[in-house]
């Protein structure tokens, strides 16, 4: 056995002494394993936090649950903008969509989070009210770009568009579209928000959709009542001023005509209450149906103030579940004036 050990080794240092190409080979093999284990090794530890909290959640009841310890015991500095999303999203029944426009729009994940600002739309003015918040978190609930699916490419040479995100770069601000998600928590943050502002909040039942007035108001009271709780100056309505209305569809932001329409004809409501409408759809069936007789009104409130008390919704539930985070609700207000 030792005779064998002998020749092998000598075998082994004559060919290291007379192969220098074979040995050069063999030195990069050993040095380029031992590299990429050691980048794959600091790749999992990197990615291993991120990995945990989506494989560690546990599913209860229908609703996805992060894990207490991952979250418990968080100090302002270590909350990064990836943290404060799954926070969130592990809330939402079903989360995380596989397709949904709750992205990133701006910053990136690992961001440290020094302030958020809640708002419907991630303007130019809201922005520079985060800068002056020294918050570098906004937390949106419609499109950033002026389109569903915030696609930049077409706007790539556009100056209003390259001026916004040389802003958000500059101050390194980080965007996220909340608006499936919030709509599939559970309640429904923009709901609840529009609801509690309109004192409907114990007036609402969930399964029928509708809010039941406990008597009757005028058509034209009603209207006071959205302008003075929801900071309206002017809304569009159809109807009858003097109709009684005590069956109340609510359906904020812009559902589509169809589902709008699908909606209405379904649960008959005495008035049905919307945030925007494409102008050939939901009001001319309301112009038919009440051609046809049916006693029914519309009220169109305008896509921002029907959905606004989302984002202020958001802000209650940042204070209550991160409440080291500075959270400020920032209104996108109306940009329109009425001639």
């Amino acid at each position: 056995m030792m005779n064998f050990r002998f020749i092998r080794r000598s075998y082994n240092y004559i060919l290291w002494k007379i192969c220098p190409i074979r040995n050069a080979v063999y030195l990069f093999r050993v040095n380029y394993n031992s590299s990429f284990m050691k980048n794959k090794e600091n790749r999992l530890l990197r990615d291993s936090r991120r990995t945990f909290l989506m494989q560690g959640s546990v599913l209860t009841g229908g609703y996805l649950v992060q894990p207490y310890s991952v979250f418990e015991n968080k100090s302002l500095a270590s909350w990064t903008v990836g943290q404060v999303m799954e926070k969130f999203i592990a809330e939402v029944p079903g989360a995380p969509f596989r397709i949904t426009v709750d992205t990133l729009k701006s910053g990136n994940r690992d961001m440290v989070v020094s302030g958020i600002v809640t708002t419907m739309f991630a303007t130019i003015p809201v922005i520079e009210k985060a800068i002056g918040l020294k918050s570098n978190f906004i937390i949106a609930h419609e499109p950033s770009y002026y389109n569903h699916l915030d696609e930049t490419t077409w706007l790539e040479n556009d100056e209003v568009y390259k001026y916004k995100a040389d802003l958000l770069k500059k101050h390194n601000i980080a965007i996220w579209r909340n608006h499936d998600y919030i709509h599939r928590h559970q309640p429904d943050g923009v709901m609840s928000g529009v609801l509690a502002d309109l004192g409907w909040s114990s007036k609402f039942n969930p399964e029928s959709g509708k809010i039941k007035l406990d008597t009757g108001i005028q058509l034209n009271a009603l209207i006071k009542h959205l302008k003075s709780k929801l900071n309206i100056n002017t809304l569009r309505f159809i109807g009858d001023p003097d109709q009684v209305c005590q069956d109340v569809l609510l359906m904020p932001g812009a559902s589509g005509g169809r589902g709008q329409i699908e909606l209405i004809g379904a649960k008959k409501p005495d008035v049905a209450i919307c945030g925007e409408i494409q102008e050939w759809e939901t009001a001319e069936y309301i112009r038919d149906a009440r051609a046809k007789g049916q006693k029914i009104s519309f009220i169109i409130l305008g896509h921002i103030p029907s959905e606004e008390a989302g984002s202020a919704y958001m802000v209650e539930w940042i204070k209550k579940n991160l409440p080291d985070i500075k959270a400020t609700h920032v209104p996108a207000g109306n940009p329109f004036s009425y001639g």
